[in-house]
């Protein structure tokens, strides 16, 4: 499935897709085919690392081994769960916004078959650590989470995201950010669990507050609390 998407780039190709890709991001950063070709054809040893920790992890090991897919035929049973599990806050997080789990593009331009399913594992669990970290997806959220994405995997698109999108900001939006989230994100980021490690699937059913707890994550500052 995944293999069949990939090309195969020499390194001028490989360059020349990452500087396209790099100019058209920043310029658009809604343009998600775009973040994506970026993310693969910078983060090829970033994502060898995360497949390094996948196996030395017994959960991350059977992620690997049982390569789940978050797409709606695969998680559509989070809509029927209880209120207070994570599966159900994950559901209303994507009804809320009107998401499908199937909106994201393909994996293009990874290597081997198991780069290419932790490529697609990292772009397909973004939505999982909004619900969990419980950050909205306007700009400032989307940034603090770039910032924890960048602790976790050490993907230079997310240094490129944190600056395209910081740069966008409003005075109030940058006070705020640099003042409260960025912080927040930088040792959220740092204080969790390894977040690519994670078979989330396996703990819709979970009460969200048991397994954030378990997991070390702490959710974002609420902007009210600073008015």
């Amino acid at each position: 499935m995944i293999e069949g998407s990939r090309i195969r780039l020499n390194g001028w190709q490989r360059a020349a897709i990452a500087l396209g890709s790099a100019v058209g991001a920043l310029m658009d950063p809604r343009r998600a085919d775009l973040v994506a070709a970026l993310g693969e054809t910078t983060g090829k040893h970033a994502f060898e690392r995360v497949l390094d920790r996948m196996k030395k992890s017994p959960e991350g090991r059977t992620v690997l081994l049982e390569q789940p897919r978050v797409i709606s035929a695969k998680v559509a049973h989070a809509w029927d769960l209880s209120p207070n599990t994570f599966g159900a806050a994950y559901a209303r997080f994507m009804g809320s916004r009107n998401f499908s789990p199937d909106d994201r593009p393909p994996v293009r331009f990874m290597d081997t078959e198991e780069l290419a399913y932790v490529a697609m594992r990292a772009r397909e669990v973004h939505d999982f650590w909004h619900t969990l970290f419980d950050l909205p997806t306007n700009l400032i959220g989307e940034s603090a989470l770039k910032v924890i994405e960048l602790e976790q995997m050490l993907l230079p698109m997310c240094m490129l995201s944190v600056v395209g999108g910081t740069a966008r900001f409003n005075q109030k939006q940058r006070s705020l950010f640099f003042k409260h989230y960025f912080p927040w994100a930088v040792q959220a980021g740092l204080s969790c669990t390894d977040l690519m490690c994670v078979y989330y699937e396996q703990h819709f059913h979970e009460d969200l507050e048991e397994v954030r707890q378990r997991w070390g994550i702490v959710p974002a500052p609420k902007p009210d609390i600073y008015q």
